[in-house]
């Protein structure tokens, strides 16, 4: 028997706003300190009033304006009931029937619905040996990420593999990143994916038990997560066994899910109105600027890169991922025109990305223009410097935002291109090399791109590449 897969995922997406959700205590996700971001209210001491944050409720507001969602005339906050330890008020501030979205689609994926609640504060498990009561080890409560505001996304059940699971999450990444809301770095728990995975016989309408799996960290672990998670409730059904509604995590080293409880259904939190957090009123909100706000998303920027530059899906790809170095791009292109395009693109990704990585920064921290880089890659294509000589420039470039042209001037930098200097060069390189130009009459073809890498070498990287391979040929017969 074929069982049909059924896919739906629950993303978590921390807000980036100065403040936490529902008092003034810095919303620092690289605090180094425990407990130094904190305050009575975001710790849940009696008697004190939470207060929302507008700027996180504009940023769920633009996402889901963003992937055409609905927006309802009235949102408001619930309360959401469990116990556990990292929640200090005994209660999270949640959205229940009255999110701020309803709807909307991404990658031909339906959603639910989007809503806002704040963050639980964060476990850490300490390893200085056992508790002399217990003689366990003990656990300790840092409240920093408590309150932090957070964004929950939830999709139909419309996907069919773990591939287009894993695409869902990466493309929402880009628009949360693309519209301000979130920098979602997965790695530091800024976004974080559960996904909701039955199996049913073909032919039937009805859905399988849900098995929701959390802790998934990373794109690749939502695939295997999903993968696995298939494959292990299709044994179980083949084995006559029923699959149990529960939760479930992911192990990323052992690379499979782990029982962890039974699963609760909405009625288990009692969900009830919360009494200190006024009702939105949507109308309140300038909509139509925050629309306005919303820049061009992935998908057409993907499109307009292909079309207006030439490139192809992968380059333009590569781009896409970073919003700010797509910008650069396109200033560089715009200073540069059509013709170099592609160079730009090729300096651009690899000489200056790897200048980037090896700084450990991005594009908007270094110090280079797109204005000077368009310079530099217009002095390339027009033959004034070899490449080898731009690369020099361009990690010049980088740590001082000089011009190029002020570089090759002060340097003497510039491309030999003089026939009869590159033919005394070439000359000379051929006298001190005999073994070459024997190999070379001997039909070893290497022998030519040896003699112009020795004179290339002594125009310390200057010559013209092209009018040194014409000169060595025909010096050589």
């Amino acid at each position: 028997m074929k069982y049909v897969p059924t896919i739906g995922l629950e993303i978590h997406a921390e807000l980036k706003t100065r403040t936490k959700m529902f008092c003034d205590c810095l919303n620092d996700p690289n605090e180094k300190h425990a407990n130094t971001n904190i305050c009575p209210i975001c710790t849940g001491h009696p008697g004190t009033l939470p207060t929302i944050n507008k700027t996180a409720v504009e940023h769920v507001l633009k996402v889901g304006m963003a992937l055409k969602g609905d927006i309802p005339m009235q949102s408001k906050f619930d309360r959401k009931n469990y116990f556990y330890s990292d929640l200090p008020r005994g209660y999270q501030i949640s959205q229940y029937d009255l999110p701020l979205i309803f709807g909307g689609a991404l990658n031909g994926v339906r959603l639910t619905r989007i809503h806002l609640e704040e963050d639980t504060g964060r476990l850490l498990h300490a390893d200085a040996g056992p508790d002399a009561r217990s003689g366990r080890g003990s656990s300790l409560v840092d409240y920093n990420r408590a309150s932090i505001p957070l964004m929950e996304l939830v999709t139909e059940p419309d996907m069919t593999n773990a591939d287009q699971a894993a695409e869902f999450a990466r493309e929402l990444q880009l628009i949360l990143r693309y519209v301000g809301a979130s920098d979602a770095d997965m790695e530091k728990g800024q976004m974080r994916v559960e996904a909701n995975v039955s199996i049913r016989p073909e032919g039937q309408k009805e859905y399988g038990t849900k098995v929701e799996v959390k802790n998934i960290n990373s794109f690749k672990a939502v695939h295997d997560a999903i993968e696995y998670e298939l494959k292990r409730q299709e044994e179980h059904v083949k084995e006559g066994k029923k699959v149990v509604q529960e939760t479930r995590g992911w192990d990323d080293v052992k690379k499979i899910t782990v029982s962890q409880r039974l699963k609760e259904s909405a009625h288990d939190y009692r969900y009830f109105p919360d009494p200190d957090l006024p009702p939105l009123d949507m109308s309140k909100f300038d909509l139509g600027a925050l629309k306005l706000a919303i820049p061009e998303l992935p998908k057409e920027k993907r499109a307009r890169f292909v079309k207006e530059f030439g490139l192809n899906a992968e380059q333009a790809e590569v781009l896409i991922q970073d919003q700010d170095a797509a910008e650069f791009f396109e200033e560089t292109v715009s200073e540069l025109g059509s013709q170099h395009v592609l160079l730009a693109f090729n300096y651009l990704t690899s000489d200056l990305f790897g200048l980037l990585i090896k700084a450990g920064i991005n594009i908007k921290e270094a110090k280079i223009t797109p204005e000077n880089f368009a310079e530099l890659v217009e002095m390339v294509g027009i033959d004034k410097i070899s490449s080898r000589i731009a690369k020099d420039v361009l990690a010049k470039m980088f740590g001082t935002n000089e011009d190029p042209s002020d570089i090759i001037e002060k340097e003497n930098l510039g491309q030999v291109s003089d026939t009869s200097q590159l033919e005394e060069v070439v000359k000379k390189v051929i006298a001190e090399n005999p073994n070459a130009v024997a190999d070379f009459k001997k039909g070893k073809a290497n022998a030519t791109q040896f003699l112009i890498g020795k004179s290339m070498a002594a125009l310390k990287g200057r010559g013209n590449p092209g009018a040194l391979q014409e000169i060595v040929k025909r010096l050589l017969g």
